[in-house]
């Protein structure tokens, strides 16, 4: 979405993120999974509404998180 990691933080969200929209959801959820070798349940995707969601969801599925 060419946003600036410093601009992003836990309450990041579509509401925050001008280009973060239901498409760029999809694409980000995918990226995700393919970069951490994991799948989202639909449940999981119908839950995350912000970072910190998708946080808690890679910490879910194991994915150890700096920070």
């Amino acid at each position: 979405m060419n946003v600036p990691v410093s601009l992003i933080n836990d309450q990041s969200s579509p509401e925050t993120i001008e280009k973060w929209d239901s498409f760029h959801s999809l694409v980000l959820l995918n990226d995700l999974e393919d970069a951490f070798d994991i799948k989202f349940t639909v449940e999981e995707a119908l839950s995350i509404r912000t970072v910190a969601d998708i946080k808690r969801n890679l910490r879910n599925h194991g994915v150890l998180l700096d920070g």
